[in-house]
């Protein structure tokens, strides 16, 4: 029989409604969901593969779940990859909502290649398992049609696997799906920074342990041994000091082992009325052996006043001169990794001084200054090097990058695009990120232990 006549095929009025209803429908047994369109910042001209693109919008609208049985897919599954999650997503959204609503607000966006429709590759993020998914594939046209129209687009998604994007919506809860995702390096930096000031706390009125020279340097330690200076007399102070190691040091028997550099006095102490004995405990060598000089008017114990920061190399340390045929003491300054003295070793103890001396360290390199900010690119100012801002911690210097290309140097700055911040680059530690499923060394250790992986001929005699 013939389509009913008093119906018109295809009429707007018709369509509207049809239209109405089934929006209605998606407002009322939907769930939210947000559509995040991806721009593509950088191409190749050639073949037009993707090289950089970037989601920096999320759009709320409203969305059926197509699959009432949960997930599709292949779902969670063991690889070689480790444990790992294949679910798939089927998703019915008005035509009409989206050609309304989100078309107008993305059009006009740089680097968008399609707005008029859902297109593949951009992604969607689910509430309901705070999970990202990527379509795959948008059904925007199927040979039957009602009322010589379609009303929805079906989407197929799969779920979202971080590679090379940006993802910095400004949705807290999108956001941190990728927090901790992907290649991350840690760049520790060197802090702000500020010139650090010592000042010497007297000097020894007689019998100061003034040096200590290394007449073994022992061998074999794996750390730096603990240095035993004999007690001073009664009324005396006992000098402190501690080793410094030297590492692969080849010994006559060409084989690389580590010896005790030197010794470097905190308090030279006094009263001593003759040479101490020295003596080396622990460090897990063996071997090492010093002996000492003592005089009157040595410089005393060292203490930092202002420990500075922003040190990417060791600072200078100079004492003002002896008075007369003294001589002058001399010291090293200690830093730890984020550029802080944190101690200054007297290397001599100098001869001579009736009052304390002055002690002045040089200053850093005073360029750094300011705050990274997530998502920015930072470029290193020699090697060239390109990363994206993880996190930002100027307490501790650290700067958590991902998507790095090329390679930071040592010494070099580290610009912030976006900020303006400036930090040297002081070493690097690489750690891929933490995934609790994917424990494939432990795996491989407890497999080891079950099967015999000895027997390279398994159809052979044992």
């Amino acid at each position: 029989m013939a389509l009913n006549p008093y119906f018109l095929q295809g009429s707007s009025n018709e369509q509207s409604l049809v239209q109405s209803l089934i929006n209605e429908q998606l407002k009322m047994y939907g769930v939210e969901v947000y559509y995040i369109p991806r721009r593509y910042i950088t191409k190749k001209t050639v073949i037009k593969e993707v090289i950089e693109s970037k989601f920096d919008n999320a759009l709320p609208i409203e969305a059926y779940v197509d699959t009432y049985d949960g997930y599709e897919g292949q779902g969670t599954l063991l690889s070689k990859f480790g444990v790992q999650s294949l679910n798939d997503l089927g998703l019915i959204i008005s035509r009409d909502r989206f050609e309304n609503y989100i078309t107008p607000l993305i059009k006009n966006l740089p680097n968008i290649e399609l707005a008029t429709r859902p297109k593949e590759g951009d992604l969607i993020y689910f509430p309901l398992g705070d999970r990202l998914f990527e379509i795959k594939f948008v059904e925007h046209e199927k040979p039957f049609y009602q009322l010589k129209k379609t009303y929805v687009y079906e989407l197929r998604c799969e779920l979202y696997r971080y590679e090379d994007e940006v993802l910095d919506t400004g949705v807290g809860t999108i956001d941190d799906n990728v927090q901790e995702f992907g290649y991350i390096e840690t760049l520790t930096l060197i802090g702000s920074a500020s010139t650090a000031t010592a000042t010497v706390l007297g000097i020894g009125t007689t019998g100061g342990v003034q040096q200590i020279h290394i007449s073994n340097r022992g061998h074999d330690y794996t750390s730096a041994p603990i240095v035993a200076i004999s007690s001073a007399p009664s009324g005396g102070v006992t000098a402190v000091g501690f080793s410094t190691l030297i590492s692969s040091i080849i010994d006559c028997d060409g084989m690389k082992s580590s010896k005790v550099q030197g010794v470097q006095l905190i308090n030279p102490g006094y009263g001593y009325t003759s040479i101490p004995s020295i003596v080396f405990n622990g460090g897990g060598g063996a071997g090492a052996a010093a002996t000492v000089a003592i005089g009157d008017g040595v410089v005393g114990i060292v203490t930092l006043t202002n420990q500075g920061s922003g040190y990417s190399t060791v600072p200078t340390v100079a004492f003002s001169g002896a008075p007369g045929s003294g001589v002058t003491a001399t010291g090293i300054a200690h830093l730890n990794s984020v550029g802080i003295v944190t101690q200054i070793g007297i290397t001599n103890a100098g001869l001579g001084y009736t009052v304390a001396p002055t002690v002045t360290i040089s200053s850093p390199y005073m360029e750094n200054s300011g705050d990274y900010v997530f998502n920015e690119e930072v470029i290193g100012s020699v090697s060239g090097a390109k990363a994206r801002v993880k996190s930002w911690n100027s307490t501790t210097n650290a700067l958590e990058v991902s998507i790095a290309t090329g390679e930071f140097e040592n010494g070099e700055l580290v610009e912030g695009q976006e900020s303006g911040a400036k930090h040297q680059y002081r070493k690097v530690s690489e750690e891929f990120s933490k995934d609790t499923f994917a424990e494939n060394n432990e795996i491989e250790t407890a497999a080891d232990s079950i099967i015999d992986f000895s027997q390279t001929n398994p159809f052979g005699m044992p």
